[in-house]
């Protein structure tokens, strides 16, 4: 399917869509696309015009130009949405990434009011239980840091550059951060660092929650906390199914998000 495109803060956007009927929108993870969530649109297209879009630097969109924080994220997806659909009420459906896009969508008033029925799996933005080897390794950069820190700018600039590159450095980051660099490590570093606990109670919208029993990215644990953070949350755990649960179980998630999504009698 070719994609189309349209631009934010220089950032070139692609988008894509299938179907007929009221529109979806169809939100992917960090390290995915919107053509891993083709498969559930194609399911969903004899209800919903599902829209799909690539976050920047994943699938056809390119990298920002600088470095994207969530507000950016979620003011892009909310000038698309204005333009694709005016004043017309549109349903969401989130994995994973694209639940804290949403969570910041859902506490702007102007978004939320022509937000319809929620849908979120796999969705991260809540602050994780942290293991002992999350903080040796957090520790151990801070350390590495410090006498960087007293450098003039020019010098620690270079200096935190070339640590950066280093074996034991890529070795302290998680395996997101790994695999990047440059402004794509930044904008990692800039969303995934921001917790949204905060804003749950802020948030009256109904959401489904569609959840992986053996999810270990973000465990039910989390999906528990989302739950009972939100004013009308629901879960629903789905059995034999991780992280990305509408690919483990594409037939048990496709009906439960048809019944959701049925018109309202």
């Amino acid at each position: 399917m070719t994609p189309h495109f349209f631009e934010y803060q220089g950032a070139k956007i692609a988008w894509q869509s299938t179907g007929s009927g009221k529109p979806l929108l169809i939100l992917h993870g960090w390290g995915s696309n919107s053509s891993v969530m083709m498969p559930l649109a194609d399911k969903l297209s004899d209800i919903r015009t599902c829209y799909l879009i690539d976050f920047p630097g994943f699938g056809n969109s390119p990298e920002p130009p600088a470095p994207w924080s969530l507000d950016q994220f979620a003011g892009m997806v909310k000038e698309y949405a204005a333009h694709q659909f005016g004043n017309e009420a549109v349903d969401l459906l989130v994995h994973s990434f694209g639940n804290r896009v949403l969570l910041k969508l859902l506490t702007d008033p102007d978004f939320e009011k022509r937000a319809g029925k929620i849908i979120i799996t796999g969705g991260a933005g809540l602050k994780p239980k942290r293991s002992f080897k999350f903080y040796l390794k957090k520790y151990t950069a801070k350390i590495l840091k410090a006498p960087l820190l007293i450098l003039p700018e020019r010098l620690q600039k270079r200096g935190l550059n070339a640590l950066r590159n280093t074996r034991l450095w890529k070795m302290l980051g998680s395996s997101d951060y790994q695999k990047l660099s440059g402004v794509m490590r930044e904008t990692f570093v800039k969303t995934v660092t921001e917790f949204q606990d905060e804003l749950l109670p802020k948030i009256d919208h109904e959401a489904l929650l569609l959840w992986g029993e053996n999810d270990t990215a973000t465990p039910m644990d989390q999906a528990e906390r989302l739950e009972s953070g939100l004013k009308n949350g629901v879960l629903v755990r789905i059995e034999d199914a991780g992280h990305y649960a509408f690919l483990d179980q594409p037939n048990q998630f496709v009906s439960i998000c048809r019944a959701y999504l049925k018109p309202d009698q």
